[in-house]
């Protein structure tokens, strides 16, 4: 059995994964304005609450920059007091099991390549929506980091006048649109207008943010998860028109893009860490 990690700076979500499946999960708010240690402290309780004697490692992934060999972590995205932990060091003493760390959106996307809708394919990208965009990569069945676990960062490419990230995660809605995601998503449902607009509006951006993909990676797949995935019929059509105008056709008409259906597909990524 393998425990697996999703942290965030929302939810922390603790899960024991046993031969590709998540047999139990503990989920709690983050304690992310608190102190480093406090912090580390909650996260502790969390995983000593799953832990048993059967346990093979730990597999974790985390919203930030992240030395994959030495399993430290670097300013984590919504956790203010965690700006370098030294996280496989800490929880190694802790537990006395192997543990392995990488970036989130990694594990999003290894997690769909060996256990959701990207098994078929060799190349794949996975990208998710939500407070940010983050992406993660595989390439030739195998998770590409890059040299410093960096690889993927697609949000952070200038868009317009700010970036990607800015343009397709949720603080577009309060900031640009004056109203909650939330709120949109349930408008739209009901059919109205000034929301499905909005929903039309961010399909361009995706569907820019997309085109950026295709030309740097020329995935086989494009698998999209987060919380704004869930609005995917709202921006489907917008960002399908969009990406029909990338001058590479025969790319444009193999790549298949999805969103992703499985809801620990995370977890199960951060359990195949552990090796």
């Amino acid at each position: 059995m393998k425990i697996a990690i999703d942290l965030g700076g929302t939810n922390i979500r603790v899960g024991q994964v046993e031969n590709g499946e998540v047999i139990h999960t503990t989920i709690k708010p983050c304690p992310s304005k608190k102190s480093c240690s406090e912090v580390l402290s909650f996260l502790i309780e969390m995983i000593d609450s799953e832990m048993i004697p059967q346990t093979e490692g730990i597999g974790i992934g985390v919203p930030s920059v992240v030395d994959a060999s030495k399993g430290i972590v670097y300013n984590v995205a919504n956790i203010p007091s965690w700006k370098e932990v030294h996280l496989k060091e800490i929880l190694e003493e802790r537990f006395n099991v192997p543990v392995f760390v990488n970036n989130d959106a990694n594990c999003f996307a290894l997690g769909e390549k060996l256990f959701g809708k990207g098994v078929p394919y060799s190349n794949l990208i996975g990208i998710t929506l939500g407070t940010g965009v983050g992406a993660g990569v595989v390439l030739d069945g195998k998770l590409y980091n890059g040299s410093h676990t960096g690889a993927g960062e697609i949000g952070s490419l200038p868009y317009l006048n700010k970036d990607f990230e800015y343009y397709c995660s949720s603080g577009i809605f309060a900031d640009f649109y004056k109203m909650s995601g939330k709120d949109v998503f349930d408008r739209a449902r009901e059919g109205d207008k000034e929301a499905l607009a909005i929903w039309s509006e961010i399909g361009t951006h995706i569907g820019n943010l997309l085109k950026a993909v295709l030309y740097t990676y020329d995935p086989d797949a494009i698998v999209l998860g987060g919380g704004i995935s869930a609005a995917y019929p709202f921006f489907s059509e917008s960002m399908k028109q969009t990406i029909s105008c990338f001058p590479y056709q025969n790319i444009v008409d193999d790549v298949e893009i999805f969103v992703s259906e499985e809801k620990n597909i995370s977890l199960l990524g951060a359990s195949a860490l552990v090796v």
